[in-house]
């Protein structure tokens, strides 16, 4: 009976170690791709995409991909999530927080959205952990959001000290973007919305504003700027940085909770400068080389158990 029983939570353990190990590798899956999507927005304002044509490439393709999978399983629930709930997560993790942040990039550069957004979501996601999902934060993690607030401190100062109140502006604006989707991953949480309810959802709600995009503003603009260009974008925004990274941040909060979950975002900085600087040429300056090495120690005590 003994034997039996340990063989049984031997079992258990091997499984729970699987399912950590796949929240991890999806955890940092997601952070890549969405360094990707970072230097993708900023080469894409760069050639002369303004972001509303940047939020067409983010989930037009996607979104007519997934619109026959949505409709077998069932429009008028929405997946089983329900159009309250589906349009609450739309807000929070789809096109309204993506407009938001590439306007952010017309006012600062690349270092400052990829440093400041990944760490206002790790810190969200704490903070709606502890407050609304009611998970234990260990002393640890509570220090690593402490040093995560003061590489923002750093990179902040640069932005009053050398880019002025258009950087300040810049700065704030992910600040907002960073907590909307730390919202995002606690309510996918709270409603326990599967990995693939919420990428379908997301994408296929976000062909509503198409028409309001062909009406307003047409489609011979983003045309003009190249078929090399767009489908640049439309890998990079369309599905790196969009279906594929939720889908994989989605997997990593059901397997790890929110709380740890949330600390993957903090690895963003660091892929993003570092892609920035070997694709576009934007290295890094030391404000924000600095503030990155803080928010990468309070990354580390952030992940840790104790």
């Amino acid at each position: 009976m003994d034997q039996r029983t340990s063989g049984a939570d031997a079992l258990t353990q091997a499984n729970d170690r699987t399912q950590a190990l796949l929240g991890v590798v999806c955890g940092l899956s997601a952070a890549l791709f969405w360094a990707l999507g970072f230097a993708g927005t900023r080469h894409g304002l760069k050639v002369g995409f303004t972001p509303v044509d940047l939020l067409v490439h983010r989930y037009v393709w996607s979104g007519v991909a997934f619109l026959p999978l949505v409709l077998r399983a069932g429009i008028s629930d929405l997946c089983g999530i329900g159009w309250s709930r589906g349009l609450a997560l739309m807000v929070l993790g789809g096109p309204v927080m993506s407009l938001i942040s590439y306007t952010g990039f017309l006012f600062v550069p690349l270092g400052h959205g990829s440093v400041i957004q990944p760490s206002c979501a790790t810190l969200g996601g704490l903070l709606l952990a502890a407050l609304f999902l009611k998970e234990w934060i260990s002393a640890s993690r509570l220090a690593g959001a402490i040093v995560i607030v003061g590489g923002l401190g750093v990179i902040g100062a640069e932005s009053i000290g050398h880019i002025g109140i258009d950087g300040v502006q810049g700065d704030l604006i992910f600040v907002l973007t960073g907590l909307m989707f730390a919202g995002f991953g606690a309510l996918v949480r709270h409603w326990r919305v599967s990995a693939v309810s919420a990428a379908l959802v997301i994408n296929v709600l976000s062909l509503l504003l198409l028409p309001i995009y062909i009406a307003t503003v047409g489609i011979a603009h983003i045309a003009a700027i190249g078929i090399a260009e767009n489908a640049i974008q439309a890998l990079a925004q369309g599905v790196l940085a969009g279906p594929a990274a939720l889908y994989l941040f989605a997997v990593s909060v059901q397997r790890l909770g929110v709380a740890r979950a949330a600390v993957f975002p903090a690895c963003v900085p660091a892929l993003t400068l570092l892609t920035g600087w070997l694709l576009l040429g934007e290295p890094p300056t030391s404000l924000q080389a600095a503030g990155l090495a803080i928010v990468l120690c309070g990354f580390y005590l952030a992940q840790r158990q104790r």
